[in-house]
């Protein structure tokens, strides 16, 4: 597969689309170098705006990852992200993916789509309505109301759409690309595959993509009542019917395989970072103190009680180089000098986030009592035992110039971290996959009142969860043979795979629905979906296992304004662009919001828990 820099050849300059495509003000003359709206290709566009979609729908998977309760960060200065893991959501976290989708995307889709079927170019027409589709079912997904039929328009001051709306629209678009990619392109036009960083210009996958998302849409109606899903109502046999057309092994996934190049093609929305890398990397990966939960730990350690450790656990939970001592809690996993994370309690009347912890461990000379080693800056007593998390910062060889891929904290290797799978320089970015569309299946069947089929299709997912994940760290060891000395990195053996599906799922005899959606979280790991799953079930811990809503909540007077006690996270609020530069709109859509406070001073939206206002899909509102 070419690697994502090919693809960007073209240069950044047409992000500068975003900007020129409605604003007269900036007309000036066309330089060759630096394409306008109306000389750019729309083959060149398509790996832009791929680019800026990813990463949009990864930046605001990652922030809602612990809204979900897997993850969490240091104390006390994690910030937004130690906010949102117990549940103190707050305008910090809002915006870049809202710019990401509108500037450095949606805003290029339209003109791109307009060439494309002007040519006959039927394969980038489909591409374009996808894309359309995933992008707006994102901001459907955070905001609930967004500005959609006049999102890219003349006007500056778009209105909002409801919904309902984007969602119907979201799901045409889909049914439009589907047609699209059945099309035979003019032979004259360029193929798919010279702007295609997602498909290598496989326009099977597109379709089987296409089908994938929508069962994921038709699904998320499961709170509507039974019907056609072209009038937003919960259509079963459309949702198997999708399926069948979908994803039938790994070898039909979509999915970005990011490299550790350092591109010199960089984006131009102010981060200026590489495009080749993982976007989760750029947001955590390199970012220091993001830690395990005890709900993941469990769940992945012993799930459901069943006393079989997931072959995943060693590749998901960090690893450190350490030293066994007397005081080494027996219940942490060590392989020769790498030690296992243990997960951070988040829920009960012990957890660390109650007195102040957990904080990160440093590593060297101790307050210059001799000797190297891991050690917390704290004088309290309750907090000297947080060695025992390792946090999931990784490195990069390209990127930052290191030696490979693990970090050390003082630069040593006695300070080696091994991070964690989903969020290194070149991990993979699951767009649609097969391990998806099983686990969508087996929850249709399971509520069928068909068990067997229910677990057929969640022990194929599981499968495939774990095959991928093997595919790629065995690329990693290939790349690096000495990576195969770090637990994180070796290979699973087939027959811990095979130990784990027969004595560590359970059975069609005692299925649950809890099992298929919990498996399915650790598959979809840092996914939108896992943040929409847990708001179709109303976070019901019998559905989602382990969860309960952290202790700290209760004890963080922003945390309980925000969500007061009795409600749950439901949506994100508008960020600053909309409150300052399109507020009337914002303010009038409220009419249609059930739940919208239209009395308070500031706007509807600005309310302190706006955040509990369900989104349109996740009501029972028609």
């Amino acid at each position: 597969m070419k690697s994502m820099k090919s693809y960007f050849a073209c240069g950044a300059a047409l992000l500068a689309l975003s900007m020129t495509s409605c604003s007269d003000w900036l007309d000036c003359n066309v330089d060759p170098e630096n394409p306008t709206s109306e000389s750019a290709a729309f083959q060149n566009r398509l790996p832009h705006i791929q680019f800026y979609t990813n990463s949009a729908n990864q930046f605001a998977a990652w922030r809602n990852t612990f809204a979900c309760g897997d993850w969490t960060r240091y104390y006390p200065n994690g910030g937004a992200y130690q906010n949102m893991s117990y549940w103190y959501p707050t305008e910090s976290i809002v915006t870049t993916p809202y710019q990401w989708w509108f500037v450095g995307a949606c805003s290029n889709i339209n003109d791109m789509y307009t060439k494309a079927v002007a040519a006959g170019a039927w394969h980038y027409a489909g591409a374009a309505k996808l894309i359309l589709a995933y992008g707006h079912m994102l901001m459907a997904d955070l905001y609930g109301e967004m500005p959609y039929t006049e999102a890219v328009g003349p006007d500056a001051t778009p209105s909002y759409s409801t919904g309902k709306v984007i969602y119907l629209g979201c799901l045409a678009d889909l049914d439009e690309a589907i047609e699209q990619f059945q099309k035979t392109q003019e032979a004259t036009v360029p193929t798919l595959q010279e702007g295609d960083s997602w498909n290598n210009g496989d326009v099977q996958k597109w379709l089987k993509l296409a089908y994938l998302l929508k069962a994921r849409y038709c699904n998320k109606l499961s709170k509507k009542g039974a019907g056609s899903y072209k009038d937003g109502k919960y259509d079963e046999a459309t949702i198997l019917d999708c399926l069948s057309k979908a994803m039938q092994s790994n070898s039909d996934n979509t999915i970005v395989n990011h490299t550790d190049a350092n591109s010199k093609t960089h984006d131009v929305l102010g981060w200026d970072e590489p495009v080749d890398y993982s976007p989760l990397y750029s947001v955590s990966g390199m970012n220091a103190g993001y830690y395990v939960t005890e709900m993941l730990y469990n769940n992945l350690t012993n799930f459901a009680g069943y006393g079989v450790e997931d072959p995943r656990a060693d590749h998901i939970i960090p690893w450190q180089v350490s030293v066994k001592s007397a005081n080494t809690p027996a219940n942490i996993k060590w392989k020769g000098e790498w030690r296992r994370s243990l997960g951070v309690d988040m829920t009960s009347s012990k957890a660390p986030n109650l007195t102040g912890g957990p904080l990160r461990a440093m590593y060297g000379v101790y307050k210059g009592k001799g000797g190297d080693y891991w050690w917390i800056d704290s004088d309290s007593e309750a907090r000297q035992g947080d060695t025992i998390y390792v946090e999931q910062t990784s490195e990069s060889k390209g990127y930052a110039a290191k030696i490979d891929l693990l970090y050390r904290r003082n630069g040593t290797d006695a300070s080696r971290e091994s991070g964690t799978f989903y969020t290194r320089v070149s991990a993979p970015t699951y767009i649609g996959t097969y391990m998806e569309a099983c686990f969508i299946k087996a929850e249709v069947l399971f509520n069928k009142g068909d068990k067997s089929g229910a677990f057929t299709a969640y022990k194929e997912g599981i499968k495939a969860s774990i095959e991928l994940m093997n595919s790629k760290l065995k690329v990693w060891c290939n790349e690096d043979e000495n990576l195969k000395k770090c637990p994180s990195f070796t290979p699973i053996e087939q027959a811990d795979i095979d130990n784990f599906l027969a004595n560590g799922i359970g059975s069609s005899a005692d299925i649950t629905l809890g099992k298929i959606m919990t498996q399915k979280r650790l598959a979809l790991m840092f996914s939108m979906e896992n943040w929409n799953d847990m708001r179709r079930y109303d976070y019901n811990p019998e559905i989602f296992l382990g969860w309960g809503i952290p202790a700290a909540h209760e004890k963080n007077a922003g945390a309980q304004k925000a969500i007061p006690n009795g409600k749950t996270f439901r949506r994100w609020r508008q960020c600053s662009h909309e409150y300052k530069y399109n507020s009337a709109n914002l303010q009038a859509i409220g009419d249609e919001v059930p739940g919208a406070d239209m009395s308070y001073d500031d706007g509807w939206n600005k309310k302190e828990d706006a955040w509990t206002i369900n989104v349109w899909w996740d009501s029972d509102q028609q």
